[in-house]
């Protein structure tokens, strides 16, 4: 069987991850890993050649799609309707609210050069998305909830990182016990940002740093804790290394709603995720999508889609007919 070629743009945990799930993938083949780096300068975990970023274009028919696999902040925006003149690609990109702008971007750029692509391939935006889909058309009056975590939030941990004294730092997302609790027996409350989650931070500060100022920029930094009730934990970076150095999360996604003549009759929907590894799980959706993506092609489909505009079953190697027969 001819195997989907698959290229890899970035190496950090994002293309680790994609490099790791292409091993389990039988249908696909890992074509080569693209960099801003010195490709001398890497060495991948299964020994595939490395390229620099410019040599896309030249690599371009080598490859069947090409995951993307920078921050949604500064690379994505810029790197997927750039590469998607060049082949088929799939990010992960997932400021929710410039999701919009950036399918326009990348719709233009995919239709000029008659390729496809899927951005915002994650598990939120993502899997999630499609959850929340489901939930509302299956239960048209009720409402959403969305929980994150117990889990580290990357940019959240990166955002500590930055105040001045501090070396090294973990932010938790973790959702609040009677928040889920008053989801769960279907009572539709309605809940506030700080009534959903809590903020737990791990921080190793400088030698002789003011650890009150530093809790305190913590707590009261705009748009990433003044809205939590926040709690900062300053620890040693070797008891960082030992109990903090991997990056989980999770997630739940709720429906709720009623149905009947007269609404008498209570439904919840749940669906949950609890990931060992953030990055490695996100690079399992990217490159099931890869496969969708590849298959799409082959039909003529061109422009750009989400992870709403996909049938399921695009995302299996299985053919139609095994999937009829093993799945319904």
């Amino acid at each position: 069987m001819e195997k989907i070629r698959i290229g890899i743009a970035g190496y950090g945990n994002l293309g680790r991850g994609v490099e790791s799930a292409l091993l389990q993938a039988g249908d696909m083949e890992l074509a080569g890993v693209f960099t801003r780096r010195s490709p001398d300068s890497l060495c991948t975990q299964t020994g595939a050649p490395v390229y620099r970023m410019e040599d896309v274009p030249a690599m371009a028919e080598k490859m069947d799609v090409l995951i993307l696999c920078g921050g949604s902040a500064n690379d994505l925006p810029e790197q997927t309707p750039a590469l998607v003149q060049y082949c088929n690609v799939v990010d992960s990109f997932d400021t929710h609210a410039k999701i919009p702008q950036h399918f326009a971007a990348v719709d233009k750029a995919a239709r000029e050069s008659g390729r496809l692509a899927v951005i915002s391939a994650g598990w939120d935006p993502g899997l999630f998305s499609l959850n929340r889909a489901y939930g509302q058309a299956v239960l048209p009056q009720g409402s959403d909830y969305t929980f994150w975590g117990k889990g580290v939030s990357q940019g959240h941990s990166d955002a500590v990182r930055r105040i001045p004294g501090v070396l090294d730092a973990r932010q938790y997302t973790i959702p609040v016990d009677a928040a889920l609790e008053q989801v769960r027996s279907g009572a539709e409350p309605k809940l506030t940002t700080r009534q959903k989650h809590t903020r737990e931070c791990f921080v190793v500060a400088e030698a002789g740093a003011d650890l009150p100022a530093i809790e305190n920029a913590i707590k009261t930094m705009p748009n990433y804790f003044d809205e939590y009730d926040t709690t900062v934990h300053f620890i040693s970076q070797e008891e960082m290394d030992r109990e903090h150095k991997g990056i989980p999360h999770g997630g739940m996604v709720f429906r709720t709603g009623c149905t009947g003549l007269k609404g008498e009759n209570r439904h919840v929907i749940e669906y949950k995720l609890t990931l060992d590894s953030n990055p490695e799980f996100t690079a399992s959706v990217l490159t099931a999508y890869a496969r969708a993506v590849y298959r799409l092609y082959q039909e003529g489909q061109r422009g750009c889609k989400t992870v709403l505009d996909i049938g399921p079953g695009y995302l299996h190697p299985q053919s139609p007919e095994e999937l009829r027969r093993n799945l319904l």
